[in-house]
């Protein structure tokens, strides 16, 4: 018999190495990006039917955060969590798709323009972005960034806006470019950002001045368009309200509204002392600013006010209507439920009731659901 012959070495050798690559690269995907992202996918919405019922319930709730300050997009709800983001049937609640990074932390969700753009933190910055499309959640563009560890994010059309203290960043969410950024000046910071159609505000407040400024600069450009000071008390609470038509600014005791082209003053509302809840949302041409229980309506061209009623929440901020003679109308939460109203003389033409709902939320409907808004949870009612 023939003696069993061993292979040679350089078997051994390259068989040994061919293991150790293998190991290497299991453990280099066990830490990747890739091993720990996990997302599915699903078909484009069919947008419901119908309108909502006289009377409602509520159907299902989504806890989340953050959360979009629009969360329906493309016939979906968007809901931010820790490490990720999630799409829901706005008619039944039950999730559509998901997009989640175990080894990352969510600093922020917006929806514009069909994508949803999400920014993560993998370590102390937010240096990663990524956009899906809002109906299907397949992914339409990543990119690297460099932002603060607690950059919020914000959207209007064509333009998303991430912001702290420092400064803020324009980006476009159809590609993945940066526009521009602006830094706040030395000695100041930034007490408020916010991106709508009259462009990007930013509220700045410094420390060698009693008032804070507020900047309208061009969406697209960066470019400055006005600015306007501001006179502050010693203790005043000063907070950005809205950029939609108007730029609205709580000082105070009070809430100014701002004209968009130009900054001149359209209106002031007095806040009483005893209340600390305060909105603003802008509808097509009007802004609405409610103070504790009433909604005002003021006309975003000249400050006029147009009607009150009683609210708990706001309606969801939307874009003039393709027909102005036909406006949709606005959601109106209050205490006996939600309000169907015109936008231009606040009539009532229709009630979804429901009672024991929260304050502070915004409302919309679609098809036979209304849905609110609140800060760390949606819900919807049918």
């Amino acid at each position: 018999m023939s003696a069993l012959r061993l292979p040679p070495l350089r078997v051994w050798v390259w068989t040994a190495a061919g293991l150790a690559l293998l190991l290497v690269a299991t453990l280099l995907w066990r830490g990747s990006d890739a091993a720990a992202t996990e997302s599915t996918t699903a078909s484009p919405a069919d947008v419901p039917t119908g309108t909502p019922a006289g009377a409602v319930s509520q159907a299902w709730s989504a806890d989340g955060g953050p959360l979009p300050e629009v969360v329906l997009a493309e016939g979906r709800v968007i809901v931010g969590s820790e490490h990720g983001v999630r799409a829901l049937d706005p008619v039944t609640g039950e999730e559509a798709w998901h997009y989640t990074r175990s080894n990352a932390r969510m600093c922020g969700v917006t929806a514009t323009d069909g994508v949803v753009v999400a920014v993560f933190a993998t370590a102390d910055r937010c240096d990663e972005a990524v956009a899906l499309h809002a109906s299907t959640g397949v992914r339409a563009w990543t990119r690297s960034l460099s932002l603060a560890g607690d950059a919020v994010l914000d959207s209007t059309r064509s333009i998303v806006l991430a912001s702290n203290p420092t400064g803020v960043l324009t980006l476009d969410p159809r590609g993945n470019n940066v526009r521009w950024r602006y830094a706040a000046p030395e000695s100041c910071r930034l007490v408020g950002a916010d991106v709508g159609s009259t462009g990007v505000v930013v509220l700045q407040r410094c420390s060698d001045r009693d008032q804070v400024q507020v900047r309208l600069l061009d969406g697209f450009a960066g470019s400055p368009n006005w600015s306007r000071d501001l006179p502050v008390a010693a203790g005043d609470v000063v907070r950005l309200l809205g950029a939609d038509g108007v730029v609205t600014v709580l000082v105070g005791d009070e809430v100014q509204t701002l004209a968009g082209p130009d900054g001149t003053e359209l209106a002031r509302l007095p806040v009483p002392a005893d209340v600390t809840d305060v909105q603003q949302s802008t509808v097509g041409t009007v802004s609405l600013v409610r103070i504790g229980g009433t909604v005002t309506a003021l006309d975003t061209a000249s400050g006029e006010r147009s009607w009150e009623a009683p609210a708990t929440g706001l309606p969801v901020a939307a874009a003039p209507p393709k027909d102005p003679a036909r406006p949709p109308a606005l959601v109106l939460p209050d205490a006996d439920g939600f309000s169907f109203r015109d936008p231009a003389t606040g009539a009532e033409s229709a009630r979804s009731a429901v009672g024991g709902l929260p304050g502070g939320g915004t409302a919309s409907a679609i098809g036979p659901v209304v849905l609110l808004r609140l800060d760390d949870q949606v819900l919807g009612y049918r």
